[in-house]
């Protein structure tokens, strides 16, 4: 039987440079949050909740404008991109 990890995709910049991307750990991440593994999701990208959040505020504001959204969606961007650039990083040159 075909589990979904068959399905993902290579990571181009992983495969062409050798160095993982920003996005690198998502797919996998959505994989172990979907089997309900939470901390293995957030441990192998830490972005993960925070995007979810960002989606949700996003999603929701479209259909029903609130009167913080426009805030919260900055700040929840800030957060995201401080995260991914943040964990990009210790991947990179710290571990």
């Amino acid at each position: 039987m075909m589990s979904p990890e068959d399905y993902m995709l290579p990571c181009l910049n992983k495969k062409l440079f050798g160095l993982e991307c920003m996005g690198c750990g998502m797919q996998r991440s959505i994989a172990l949050l979907l089997n309900g593994d939470l901390i293995a999701a957030f441990q192998m990208y830490p972005a993960i909740y925070s995007l979810i959040a960002l989606v949700g505020v996003i999603f929701l504001n479209y259909f029903k404008n609130f009167k913080h959204a426009y805030k919260i969606i900055i700040i929840l961007a800030l957060i995201n991109a401080s995260l991914i650039l943040g964990n990009f990083i210790y991947k990179t040159f710290i571990s």
